[in-house]
């Protein structure tokens, strides 16, 4: 009779002693691996949730930038382009500058591939008298804006004058009675009124618009604006006008350019403001998840080791059980002529077979356990192919460490029997 028989036999002759031996390493294997488990069905819900807070907050910032993006566009123009030799004191104080540059410099703007600005709108105003209403009025001659080709198209900020007629400010077609679709008299020249606006409380109130080339024929300006209007666009950043300057001047040498600070703060502000705070939002909740996933591997790391040494040792005492219980047995094996090495081997081989068994059932419990439990706390389905662990990898520490931790745990037993004298043992039996 071999010694794998003799093996296969003991382990049918002492069930309850083996299978509480394959419990234990199935509980010290399980606890492991349950342990990597969770800890990875945490990360998991950690990168969807924060995927999701992501998705959310692109598709949120997405529909406020475009929000608050109509909001500002309210603001007006905030980037104002004016001939180089203009004084500064007298634009600030009449709002409109009295020199001129040409029309065509606003097309080699929009031409040139500037990023920083857009929504290029040329304008020739000067202060008139209207000699019709005996009044003096601000003349604006404006057209549609001048798109910039290389960008995507977008609605323009403000509409065009068709040719032929004229916009009013509230004050004029208050005090004058004019409706829309009237026709008026402006220097000789007939308008029909395209639009009366609403009080604004500012100079528009006392402005009028015609089209640009029809302000330059009233005014004798042919082919000549006196200023550029332009939005600055969020990628300059609050440090932009340096490089707008810079980037303007390479392009239209002979101009200057002047920033409406208060609208460009308010529009900065506004658009930031949301997506620091969404931002802030999630970098809160990742902390949050690290912070609970360090306590969950603190805890892991003090009972994992603590019910592996628990289990070390229950095998341990099993294997003495065992030992004694086949001291007749070992002492005849040896008065018969097997070697201390083959009895070695025997329960070597015994505790191996113990802690393979125990390690593949250990696999199999910690990871259903950590599943169901972990999922149903995180409430979410995990699939072993979500968890970007190699099933492989985890195999092998369950079984090869649960063996090794067999072995380990029953190797002084072993020596125990190994090294039992056939004499005394069979002298003391009779």
């Amino acid at each position: 009779m071999t010694i794998w028989n003799l093996l296969i036999r003991e382990i049918l002759h002492r069930k309850l002693n083996f299978a509480l031996g394959v419990l234990s390493v199935m509980v010290a294997s399980g606890s492991l691996i349950g342990s990597i488990t969770l800890l990875r069905i945490h990360d998991i819900h950690t990168d969807r949730l924060l995927e999701q807070k992501h998705a959310e907050l692109e598709q949120r910032m997405a529909q406020l930038k475009d929000d608050t993006r109509k909001a500002m566009l309210k603001l007006g123009f905030n980037v104002v382009i004016l001939p180089e030799d203009q004084n500064l004191s007298d634009w600030y104080a009449e709002d409109y500058a009295s020199k001129y540059m040409p029309e065509e410099y606003v097309h080699k703007l929009a031409d040139s591939g500037i990023v920083t600005v857009r929504h290029f709108l040329p304008s020739l105003q000067q202060k008139i008298e209207w000699p019709e209403q005996k009044r003096k009025i601000i003349l604006v001659g404006a057209r549609g804006e001048v798109p910039n080709l290389h960008k995507n198209p977008v609605k323009p900020m403000v509409q065009p004058v068709p040719p032929g007629t004229i916009s009013l400010g509230y004050e004029l077609h208050r005090s004058l009675g004019i409706k829309v679709g009237d026709t008026v008299e402006l220097m000789g020249k007939t308008f029909e009124v395209n639009d009366c606006h609403k009080e604004r409380g500012n100079k528009d109130d006392i402005t009028a618009w015609i089209y640009l080339a029809e302000a330059q024929e009233l005014l004798d300006k042919p082919g000549q604006i006196n200023a550029i209007l332009a939005l600055e666009c969020m990628c300059a950043g609050h440090e932009g006008l340096p490089l707008i300057r810079k980037e303007i001047a390479e392009i239209l040498p002979g101009t200057q350019v002047i920033e409406r600070g208060s609208r460009v703060i308010a529009r900065a502000e506004a658009r930031t403001k949301v997506e620091e705070q969404a931002r802030l939002s999630i970098e809160k909740e990742k902390i949050a998840r690290d912070e609970l996933r360090a306590v969950r591997e603190r805890l892991a790391s003090i009972m994992t080791p603590v019910v592996v040494t628990a289990c070390a040792v229950w095998i341990a005492v099993l294997g003495f059980t065992n030992v004694r219980a086949r001291r007749e047995e070992i002492g005849i094996l040896r008065a018969i002529g097997v070697r201390s090495r083959e009895v070695m081997v025997m329960f070597v081989s015994r505790h191996i077979l113990l802690g393979v068994l125990g390690g593949a059932l250990g696999f199999v419990a910690g990871v259903l356990a950590a599943t169901y439990f972990g999922a149903a706390h995180e409430g979410l389905q995990v699939r072993m192919t979500d968890m970007d662990v190699s099933l492989a990898d985890l195999i092998f520490i369950a079984i090869g460490g649960a063996a090794a931790l067999a072995v380990i745990a029953g190797w002084i037993p072993t020596m125990v029997a190994a090294r039992q004298d056939p004499a005394d043992v069979l002298r003391n039996d009779n």
